[in-house]
């Protein structure tokens, strides 16, 4: 119908729409700005919290590697209120759990992978967490909390379970479960995993004390003695 209309008929038509529809125009171009704004604004702060727990996280590491634990114990603190819903948080407790072994304080290190299994949205860090966990629980005695993590684990950790259940079942004096379930580890365990060679250890460890007991040293003939006459 455009077409039929004369110029001043078009311009007149085009200022009545512009008066009826202006402000929602507007108010569209603002909000798509505002959206736009927003968006790069949280581009921007996520890439700037993301640096910052890189930096932290790396201060961390430098801090234990110098054997400086004062700080490293404050810069997890620092980590856990600025970026505990970031990966380096999970990650910055996994490292001050691993330098508590280290360092044979297995409570400590107890304590942090804890953390990792409370708060860690992560499901393979909380795979790794849970075993963790467990050998500690073993270096602590605490045969059966070990026994415990170990169950509804990701079948990706199949051979490890079961290498720590028989670590936790040895411990407790159990050697012929320890060797089932160090078989089922080998059985799961990837070929050519260098961890099978520990595993055929631990296997030859459980086996030689019966082995022993079984087998009567033998005397050399020349070396026996007649018992003196009477």
């Amino acid at each position: 119908m455009v077409d039929y209309l004369s110029d001043g008929e078009q311009e007149e038509a085009l200022r009545r729409w512009w008066q009826d529809n202006w402000r929602w125009i507007v108010s569209g171009v603002v909000l798509g700005l505002a959206v736009l704004g927003g968006w790069q604004y949280w581009q921007q702060r996520t890439l700037t919290r993301a640096e910052g727990a890189s930096l932290a996280y790396r201060d961390l590491a430098t801090a234990l590697a110098s054997g400086d634990r004062a700080k490293a114990d404050a810069l997890v603190v620092d980590i856990d209120k600025q970026y505990q819903s970031s990966p380096y948080a999970d990650q910055a407790h996994l490292l001050l759990a691993q330098a508590n072994v280290a360092t044979g304080k297995f409570e400590q290190a107890a304590s942090e992978l804890k953390w990792v299994l409370d708060h860690s949205a992560d499901e393979s860090l909380q795979q790794v967490a849970r075993l963790r966990l467990a050998r500690v629980q073993i270096q602590l005695g605490h045969h059966d909390e070990a026994l415990a993590l170990l169950v509804n684990t990701a079948d990706a950790f199949a051979a490890q379970v079961h290498e720590i259940r028989g670590d936790a079942l040895l411990a407790k004096g159990d050697s012929s479960g320890a060797q089932q379930a160090y078989r089922l580890a080998l059985d799961a365990a990837k070929v050519g995993d260098a961890n099978t060679q520990l595993l055929d250890l631990k296997l030859q460890d459980i086996q030689l004390p019966s082995t022993a007991a079984a087998v009567v040293p033998v005397t050399p003939a020349a070396a026996v003695t007649a018992p003196p006459a009477k």
